[in-house]
């Protein structure tokens, strides 16, 4: 099979404290794979592994999000490839998706595309989704397990967990899939694998080699934008303590709640 594995590197949200907080993050904190993108890499290995084939990652982002790359390959991807040029700086999640299947289509023979469930910066749940419907190919979300794959048939059959539990649903490759954490455990690298995946040499490629025209992409190629972003205002909060038995503080919490026009 061959699998493409979306990921991103994103702010390391471990890091926020009293004297790091989101904007501070996002404009210069340090980064790290998008944690589910983890989930992504660790069951491309995994369908490499049962079925023969390989393993590329594909990233859009500034030349430092090699190093999340690197991290990836030294997971066990076989290879990978930077997208990153100033002409997609800004572009939303349309934008990206279209570069991203420029990239896929470049690869040629593509059977399924992985991607996280969402990135922890923008959470937007919909790069994956767009992704698919650029391609013109089904699109499986919030995917739990893989119960079967059939790479000479062309199909797979997944559990994806919803609301009310979990829906088996089945389709034709190529696909898009995103997967939630409950799939797998992503493994470590080993020293020696960091050590190997660090000499590693990652093609870069623009809108040129995407075959995309520049105003196709980043925010040229956008329909939404943020001009501004900021924190929010900070609230003043109190905290009381309600004592008494269990049944006198269920009432009292209630009262208060009705009283406030809560509930």
């Amino acid at each position: 099979m061959k699998i493409v594995v979306l990921m991103k590197q994103t702010p390391d949200t471990a890091q926020l404290s009293a004297s790091m907080d989101g904007l501070q993050l996002m404009a210069g904190g340090p980064r790290i794979i998008n944690p589910w993108d983890e989930y992504a890499i660790e069951e491309g290995l995994k369908l490499r592994e049962a079925h023969g084939g390989s393993v590329t990652l594909l990233c859009l982002g500034d030349p430092a999000a090699a190093e999340a790359l690197k991290r990836g390959l030294a997971m066990g991807a076989d290879e990978a490839v930077l997208l990153s040029d100033p002409a997609f700086d800004g572009g939303d999640t349309l934008a990206t998706a279209r570069a991203l299947a420029a990239a896929i289509r470049k690869l040629g023979d593509v059977d399924l595309v992985i991607a996280g469930r969402s990135s922890i910066d923008g959470g937007n749940h919909a790069t994956a989704v767009q992704t698919a419907a650029l391609l013109d190919v089904p699109q499986l979300s919030y995917v739990a397990a893989i119960t079967a794959v059939d790479p000479a048939a062309q199909t797979i059959t997944v559990e994806r967990a919803i609301d009310t539990g979990r829906q088996t649903v089945s389709s034709r490759l190529p696909a898009v899939m995103s997967v939630v954490k409950e799939i797998n455990e992503p493994r470590y690298p080993s020293f020696m694998q960091i050590r190997k995946a660090a000499k590693k040499e990652i093609p870069v490629w623009g809108p040129a080699e995407l075959g995309l025209d520049a105003g196709q992409v980043g925010a040229a190629g956008s329909q939404v934008s943020w001009p501004v972003v900021e924190l929010p205002p900070a609230r003043d909060a109190q905290v009381e303590i309600i004592g008494g038995t269990p049944d006198e503080a269920a009432k009292t919490l209630v009262d208060r709640l009705l009283a406030e026009k809560i509930i």
